[in-house]
Protein backbone atom coordinates (compact mmCIF):
# COMPACT_ATOMS: atom_id res chain seq x y z
CA UNK A 1 0.00 0.00 0.00
CA UNK A 2 1.24 3.35 -0.99
CA UNK A 3 0.60 6.49 0.92
CA UNK A 4 1.03 10.54 -0.34
CA UNK A 5 2.17 12.29 1.85
CA UNK A 6 0.44 15.84 2.69
CA UNK A 7 2.09 18.95 0.91
CA UNK A 8 4.94 16.86 -1.14
CA UNK A 9 4.87 14.41 -3.98
CA UNK A 10 6.37 11.65 -2.16
CA UNK A 11 4.79 8.10 -1.25
CA UNK A 12 5.73 6.16 1.51
CA UNK A 13 5.33 2.29 1.14
CA UNK A 14 3.63 0.92 4.33
CA UNK A 15 4.59 -2.92 4.63
CA UNK A 16 4.19 -5.02 7.50
CA UNK A 17 7.02 -7.05 8.80
CA UNK A 18 5.98 -11.31 9.36
CA UNK A 19 6.06 -10.40 13.72
CA UNK A 20 3.90 -7.21 12.90
CA UNK A 21 0.98 -9.09 11.09
CA UNK A 22 1.17 -11.82 14.18
CA UNK A 23 0.54 -8.41 16.62
CA UNK A 24 -2.18 -6.98 14.08
CA UNK A 25 -3.73 -10.65 14.38
CA UNK A 26 -4.14 -11.24 17.86
CA UNK A 27 -4.55 -7.82 19.14
CA UNK A 28 -6.46 -6.26 16.33
CA UNK A 29 -8.49 -8.43 14.47
CA UNK A 30 -9.08 -11.35 17.12
CA UNK A 31 -9.45 -8.27 19.73
CA UNK A 32 -12.19 -7.30 17.57
CA UNK A 33 -14.31 -10.21 17.08
CA UNK A 34 -13.64 -10.66 21.09
CA UNK A 35 -14.94 -7.20 21.91
CA UNK A 36 -18.53 -7.82 19.33
CA UNK A 37 -19.29 -11.33 20.54
CA UNK A 38 -19.04 -9.62 24.23
CA UNK A 39 -21.26 -6.84 23.04
CA UNK A 40 -23.73 -9.25 21.28
CA UNK A 41 -23.48 -11.98 24.46
CA UNK A 42 -24.43 -9.54 26.71
CA UNK A 43 -27.15 -7.87 25.13
CA UNK A 44 -28.60 -11.53 24.57
CA UNK A 45 -27.75 -12.61 28.01
CA UNK A 46 -29.56 -9.58 29.53
CA UNK A 47 -32.17 -9.92 27.69
CA UNK A 48 -33.58 -13.02 28.25
CA UNK A 49 -36.26 -11.90 30.88
CA UNK A 50 -39.45 -13.75 30.59
CA UNK A 51 -41.19 -10.68 30.65
CA UNK A 52 -39.50 -10.11 27.27
CA UNK A 53 -39.93 -13.16 25.71
CA UNK A 54 -42.42 -14.79 23.61
CA UNK A 55 -42.67 -18.19 22.63
CA UNK A 56 -41.37 -17.86 18.98
CA UNK A 57 -38.60 -15.67 19.75
CA UNK A 58 -36.74 -18.47 22.98
CA UNK A 59 -35.97 -20.56 20.15
CA UNK A 60 -34.20 -17.52 18.06
CA UNK A 61 -32.66 -15.89 21.11
CA UNK A 62 -31.35 -18.70 22.46
CA UNK A 63 -29.86 -19.37 19.30
CA UNK A 64 -27.80 -15.86 19.37
CA UNK A 65 -26.75 -16.10 22.91
CA UNK A 66 -25.36 -19.48 22.28
CA UNK A 67 -23.28 -18.30 19.41
CA UNK A 68 -22.47 -15.17 20.84
CA UNK A 69 -21.04 -16.56 23.91
CA UNK A 70 -19.02 -19.67 22.64
CA UNK A 71 -18.04 -17.07 19.67
CA UNK A 72 -16.11 -15.32 22.81
CA UNK A 73 -14.98 -18.10 24.14
CA UNK A 74 -13.29 -19.23 21.03
CA UNK A 75 -11.78 -15.26 20.03
CA UNK A 76 -10.70 -15.13 23.85
CA UNK A 77 -8.51 -18.89 23.43
CA UNK A 78 -7.42 -17.51 20.44
CA UNK A 79 -5.94 -14.77 21.39
CA UNK A 80 -4.23 -15.76 24.74
CA UNK A 81 -3.12 -18.75 22.56
CA UNK A 82 -1.37 -16.52 19.98
CA UNK A 83 -0.54 -13.79 22.60
CA UNK A 84 1.45 -16.76 24.88
CA UNK A 85 3.10 -18.53 21.85
CA UNK A 86 3.01 -16.53 18.60
CA UNK A 87 4.11 -12.65 19.94
CA UNK A 88 4.94 -13.31 23.80
CA UNK A 89 8.37 -15.41 22.77
CA UNK A 90 9.45 -12.27 20.46
CA UNK A 91 8.94 -10.10 23.42
CA UNK A 92 11.01 -12.01 25.63
CA UNK A 93 13.95 -12.94 23.28
CA UNK A 94 17.26 -13.39 25.01
CA UNK A 95 18.70 -10.32 22.53
CA UNK A 96 19.78 -6.62 24.08
CA UNK A 97 17.10 -5.04 21.09
CA UNK A 98 14.23 -7.29 22.61
CA UNK A 99 11.43 -5.50 24.03
CA UNK A 100 11.71 -6.97 27.32
CA UNK A 101 15.64 -6.04 26.95
CA UNK A 102 14.59 -2.43 26.58
CA UNK A 103 12.45 -2.01 28.97
CA UNK A 104 14.44 -3.58 31.39
CA UNK A 105 17.86 -1.73 30.47
CA UNK A 106 16.11 1.60 31.66
CA UNK A 107 15.02 2.17 35.84
CA UNK A 108 12.93 4.64 34.09
CA UNK A 109 10.46 1.99 32.31
CA UNK A 110 11.27 -1.06 33.46
CA UNK A 111 7.96 -1.14 35.53
CA UNK A 112 6.20 -1.84 32.49
CA UNK A 113 7.78 -5.09 32.54
CA UNK A 114 8.00 -5.81 36.03
CA UNK A 115 4.37 -4.77 36.61
CA UNK A 116 2.66 -4.66 33.55
CA UNK A 117 4.22 -7.76 31.50
CA UNK A 118 4.40 -10.08 34.20
CA UNK A 119 0.75 -9.40 35.27
CA UNK A 120 -0.82 -9.50 32.04
CA UNK A 121 0.89 -12.62 31.02
CA UNK A 122 -1.31 -14.30 33.82
CA UNK A 123 -4.08 -12.18 33.74
CA UNK A 124 -5.06 -13.21 30.65
CA UNK A 125 -5.34 -16.64 30.88
CA UNK A 126 -8.58 -15.54 33.43
CA UNK A 127 -10.44 -14.39 30.40
CA UNK A 128 -10.89 -17.41 27.79
CA UNK A 129 -11.42 -19.64 31.05
CA UNK A 130 -14.22 -17.52 32.36
CA UNK A 131 -15.87 -17.14 29.06
CA UNK A 132 -15.92 -21.24 28.15
CA UNK A 133 -17.42 -21.45 31.85
CA UNK A 134 -20.25 -18.72 30.41
CA UNK A 135 -20.28 -20.76 26.97
CA UNK A 136 -20.80 -23.98 29.05
CA UNK A 137 -23.65 -22.17 31.30
CA UNK A 138 -26.01 -21.36 28.20
CA UNK A 139 -25.66 -24.66 26.58
CA UNK A 140 -26.58 -26.70 29.44
CA UNK A 141 -29.22 -24.36 30.93
CA UNK A 142 -30.38 -23.11 27.16
CA UNK A 143 -33.72 -21.93 27.62
CA UNK A 144 -34.14 -22.46 31.75
CA UNK A 145 -31.65 -19.29 31.86
CA UNK A 146 -34.74 -17.52 31.69
CA UNK A 147 -36.41 -18.71 34.42
CA UNK A 148 -33.30 -18.90 36.53
CA UNK A 149 -32.73 -15.22 37.59
CA UNK A 150 -30.08 -16.50 39.83
CA UNK A 151 -27.86 -18.24 37.05
CA UNK A 152 -28.85 -15.92 34.77
CA UNK A 153 -27.06 -12.99 36.85
CA UNK A 154 -24.33 -15.29 37.92
CA UNK A 155 -24.06 -15.81 34.55
CA UNK A 156 -23.73 -12.52 32.99
CA UNK A 157 -21.59 -11.33 35.67
CA UNK A 158 -18.41 -14.27 34.99
CA UNK A 159 -19.18 -12.53 31.24
CA UNK A 160 -18.25 -8.79 32.26
CA UNK A 161 -15.53 -10.46 34.19
CA UNK A 162 -14.19 -12.41 31.17
CA UNK A 163 -14.37 -9.11 29.62
CA UNK A 164 -12.48 -7.06 32.31
CA UNK A 165 -9.63 -9.44 32.48
CA UNK A 166 -9.07 -9.39 29.06
CA UNK A 167 -10.04 -4.87 28.85
CA UNK A 168 -6.98 -5.12 31.43
CA UNK A 169 -4.45 -7.64 29.56
CA UNK A 170 -5.63 -5.86 26.06
CA UNK A 171 -4.79 -2.25 27.78
CA UNK A 172 -1.56 -3.51 29.44
CA UNK A 173 -0.43 -4.86 25.86
CA UNK A 174 -1.10 -2.00 24.17
CA UNK A 175 0.55 0.48 26.28
CA UNK A 176 3.99 -1.85 26.80
CA UNK A 177 3.62 -2.17 22.81
CA UNK A 178 3.75 1.23 22.59
CA UNK A 179 6.75 1.76 24.79
CA UNK A 180 8.45 -1.35 23.49
CA UNK A 181 7.18 -2.67 20.54
CA UNK A 182 8.03 -6.27 18.92
CA UNK A 183 9.99 -5.50 15.63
Amino acid sequence: MTTLVPGTEQTIALSFTGREWWAIIHGLILGAAFLLAFAGGLAELYSLKPALMTREGVVRRMRRVRIGVTAMAVAAWATVITGTWVVYPWYREKIPSSPRSELLADPAIADWHEFGMEWKEHIAWFSPILATAVAFIVWYYGPGLIRHNRVRHTTITLFVLAFAFAAIAGALGAFITKVAPVQ
